[in-house]
């Protein structure tokens, strides 16, 4: 799911590759947020590769 936010995917279209709901993807990638302790997308992608998880 990190990589889909890195390409730029929308919740939609995310769900749409993943084939989950719209909110599947919405609270994967609140619990995302949470865990890296950001609260934005570019923030997110930001830490992930300085912690190379992309």
């Amino acid at each position: 799911m990190l990589r889909l936010l890195a390409a730029g995917q929308t919740y939609v279209e995310m769900a749409q590759t993943l084939i989950v709901s719209r909110n599947t993807i919405k609270t994967q990638v609140s619990s995302i947020y949470r865990k890296l302790g950001v609260s934005r997308r570019a923030e997110a992608i930001a830490l992930a590769q300085r912690l190379s998880l992309l």
